[in-house]
């Protein structure tokens, strides 16, 4: 469906993208993350046609985007960070302005997008009246309009409470249904509980993409197990830990404080029955025994923060 190669974009002699490729299907919703200024929208504009690329190419549904750009952008609904509506217009109204530039019959479609978009009961009011929720729903709705294929939005929650992120994700989830996905943000649970994929740019380059659960497995296998023990010092826990992991090598390293000792694993070796046993047959007591995966925020922070290319 989309298919990015060698794409770059130069501001002057600042490379914002630089060099990346990917390609997105039909069906997925891929999340895209990067720290501020990676180039996640300046790749989400030149996606969408709004932004001239400096080289490579952009194919939406096998057409290159520079070659026949209105038959690329009907296939694309696009919704920015703050989207831009008339703020003196009835929603009612501004939905019907927007199906007759699009071209839809408006008669028919605003009712739809009401009930799709959850806008029936304010329908009625000015859009510079409505919270930040409602006015991000209208934004949704204008980027619906069309019946895009693709659907890029940019922080699609950015400024919003807790409730009414919960209702804008659930919104995104169902559309994602039957649509094809692209979404910016920076909020990484977000991403977990929307997003079939995950590509991560640092630098104006892709440093990981994989699907969100493979993306763990990939860049997240280092782990820690808390020890902790009464019974014993914490020179003699400190011992018997070391002593219980030493069939792991170079895949563990221990560290102690007190009565508690930190035993880093890099890879999927499971060291806990062996720790506990060996506790167990000293007499000690044995009060904590627990495995901390990376999170996606640690492998986002070192995916971001290397100063190499991560391949993926």
């Amino acid at each position: 469906m989309i298919e990015v190669e060698h794409v770059s974009r130069s501001f002057g002699t600042f490379r914002a993208v630089d060099d990346i490729s990917f390609s997105i299907q039909t069906g997925e919703i891929v999340g895209l993350l990067g720290p501020n200024g990676a180039g996640k929208t300046t790749t989400m504009r030149m996606i969408t046609g709004f932004l001239e690329r400096s080289s490579g190419t952009i194919k939406v549904d096998g057409r290159d985007i520079s070659e026949d750009p209105v038959a690329a952008k009907r296939k694309i609904g696009y919704m920015p960070e703050s989207a831009p509506l008339y703020s003196d217009m009835i929603v009612a109204d501004y939905l019907a302005y927007v199906a007759g530039m699009q071209q839809v019959d408006p008669a028919v479609k605003v009712p739809q997008l009401a009930e799709v978009c959850g806008l029936k009961e304010v329908m009625h009011k000015n859009v510079g009246d409505l919270s930040r929720g409602y006015r991000q729903r209208v934004g949704l709705a204008h980027a619906l309009m069309n019946d895009p294929e693709i659907l890029i939005l940019d922080e699609p929650t950015s400024g919003l409470d807790p409730n009414q992120i919960t209702e804008v994700r659930a919104l995104i989830k169902e559309i994602g249904k039957t649509r094809t996905v692209i979404i910016s943000t920076h909020i990484l649970g977000e991403v977990e509980m929307l997003c079939d994929r995950i590509i991560i740019i640092a630098r104006g380059k892709i440093a990981a993409d994989a699907p969100t659960a493979e993306l763990k497995t990939r860049f997240g296998n280092n782990a820690v197990v808390n020890v902790k023990a009464d019974g014993c010092t914490g020179d003699e826990l400190t011992a018997a830990v070391k002593a219980a992991v030493a069939f792991a090598g170079d895949a563990v390293s221990v560290t102690s404080d007190g009565n508690t000792v930190a035993v880093a694993v890099n890879g999927d070796v499971e060291i806990r029955p062996q720790i506990a046993e060996s506790i167990v047959k000293k007499g000690w007591r044995l009060y904590e025994l627990s495995l901390q995966k990376n999170s996606l925020e640690d492998i986002f922070h070192a995916l971001t923060t290397d100063t190499e290319e991560v391949s993926a």
